[in-house]
């Protein structure tokens, strides 16, 4: 019988390796999944091309399965001559079985794909568990078309776990199969 080795199933062994590191009692107090944020600016390029803003969304929604919203700009700044409220940016938030099968295509296709990709920093999980992972092609997840090449745009996936401490979440992630440098 094939062994399942989906985020879901990893998640729910994650307890019994980090049972003897971190002293659990109960399985409530393993760290979990809450959610996964995929956000990108468009920043001063929505100026020169009308289109952008459409663009982003487009592809966004594309790669993550659902409709993104948009965010305005909370205050004008003369200098990248932006007004409040103009659109500068597109996040998706992700939960549930669509959060499970983002992380799964992110960790099995999309990091495979990128270029001299030696593993995720550790610098990139902070103090409060999360773990932000900054993406600077949206080419490498395989809903993108190939074609369109001339419009490549970064994204940012921010992974928002319930641990309490960084060395916690470093565990929680290497268990669930992030690929995270060796200190």
């Amino acid at each position: 019988m094939k062994k399942d080795h989906s985020i879901v199933t990893r998640e729910k062994e994650s307890f019994a390796k980090l049972k003897e590191s971190f002293g659990y009692s109960n399985v409530m107090q393993a760290p979990r999944l809450k959610k996964v944020v995929v956000s990108s600016g468009t920043g001063t390029g929505q100026k020169k091309d009308k289109n952008r803003n459409a663009l982003v969304a487009d592809r966004l929604s594309k790669i993550t399965g659902q409709k993104t919203a948009p965010r305005g700009a909370k205050k004008a700044i003369a200098t990248f001559k932006s007004r409040e409220g103009d659109i500068i940016g597109h996040v998706a938030t992700l939960r549930g079985p669509r959060m499970h099968r983002f992380l799964d295509k992110l960790l099995n296709v999309a990091l495979p794909r990128t270029k001299d990709f030696k593993g995720i920093n550790r610098s990139a999980v902070d103090a409060m568990g999360n773990l932000t992972i900054g993406i600077k092609e949206h080419s490498i997840f395989p809903e993108t078309v190939d074609e369109d090449l001339k419009d490549v745009f970064g994204l940012a996936v921010t992974v928002v776990s319930s641990a309490k401490t960084k060395k916690e979440a470093e565990a929680f992630f290497e268990s669930l199969g992030f690929p995270l440098k060796k200190a």
